[in-house]
């Protein structure tokens, strides 16, 4: 069994990573730290686990613990602090901040304000999108967990980008987002039920959303020299999940049969992407792992439109830090993640 802990157990993802840590059958979750909630049961923060597990929050990792992976689920800049003690003790690291998503830590400074505390541990860790880095991913000691607009974006064009099929300088994402990707701590106007309730709005634009030199950064790896695109957030009025809807041009001989078949076959070893018939919507990855994929070409401009959906709180944090763990310890890839998604 792998025993572990979650920091930051209180937030979204923390709670998911509760969620489904509890159910894997090849883990055994030991703590689970929370200031907030410190000295209470888990069903305090998250009532549905009253009957699940008698594991209470503490408000610190007892030294004690032998833990063989802890998941940082805090907000950036803490887990660059922690994570060099960890691998000391043998401890390996799934950070869900972007602490550790970027290799160059000057891109770090220049996007979050602040240098890098552990460069060279920086330099050790990888990027955890299963679907690129899977070989590497197994023999990390820390993995820097993508966010969730780059996972569903990244997925979304990778094909095309790898495949050389599109120009690189074409590449637009406009993509939407449920609001609790911004966190359960997240008081501000823009949250509250009479501002977000029938509205939609974007924000972060021209550039200035810090997934974008995420996105980019991943896309420029696979071969087509650097990458540059614009990227359009938007929150919409819906709890949880993502669309990226990612335009692109193409070659004139390009069909919509050639498209959909390269797309199947760069995921066809990939248990979470679906390639679909259609276009696919937020539903048909609720409370699930996948990331579900369709697409359209318009041959009068030779651009394909590509859109990729994920749960924000499952594929876009806890199902995919859960997943590289699973790649970490040489677990089944899908182990405690098989569930379908929620419908209605």
């Amino acid at each position: 069994m792998v025993e572990a802990g979650v920091i930051g157990a209180s937030g979204y993802g923390g709670g998911e990573l509760l969620r489904l840590l509890i159910r894997h059958p090849d883990v055994n979750l030991t703590a689970a730290v929370s200031s907030t909630y410190a000295g209470k049961p888990l069903a305090a923060a998250f009532p549905g686990m009253a009957k699940r597990t008698d594991l209470s929050f503490t408000g610190s990792l007892d030294t004690n613990l032998s833990l063989d992976v802890v998941f940082l689920a805090q907000s950036n800049g803490k887990a660059m602090t922690q994570a060099a003690d960890f691998v000391r003790m043998g401890t390996r690291v799934v950070d869900l901040s972007a602490d550790f998503r970027f290799r160059d830590p000057g891109i770090y400074k220049q996007w979050y304000a602040a240098d890098h505390a552990s460069p060279e541990l920086n330099a050790a860790a990888v990027y955890g999108l299963p679907e690129l880095n899977g070989a590497a991913i197994r023999g990390a000691e820390v993995v820097g967990n993508p966010g969730c607009y780059a996972t569903a974006s990244i997925l979304g064009l990778a094909p095309l980008v790898a495949s050389g099929l599109c120009a690189p300088g074409s590449i637009l994402i406009d993509a939407k987002s449920g609001v609790s990707g911004a966190g359960r701590a997240s008081f501000g106007l823009d949250y509250h039920y009479p501002e977000r309730n029938e509205n939609l709005s974007a924000y972060k634009v021209a550039g200035t959303h810090r997934h974008t030199p995420e996105i980019e950064q991943a896309l420029s790896g696979l071969g087509a020299g650097d990458i540059a695109l614009s990227f359009t957030p938007h929150l919409i009025p819906m709890t949880r999940g993502i669309m990226a809807t990612c335009y692109a041009t193409v070659p004139r001989t390009a069909s919509a049969a050639d498209l959909l078949g390269l797309y199947r076959t760069f995921y066809r070893d990939a248990p979470f992407v679906e390639v679909v018939d259609g276009l696919p919507s937020t539903k048909d990855t609720l409370a699930s792992n996948l990331c579900a994929i369709g697409l359209a070409l318009d041959s009068r401009v030779s651009r394909v439109t590509v859109v990729s959906v994920i749960d924000n709180l499952i594929k876009g944090a806890a199902g995919q830090a859960v997943q590289n763990m699973n790649l970490m310890f040489g677990l089944d890839e899908t182990a405690g993640l098989d569930g379908p998604g929620v419908w209605p």
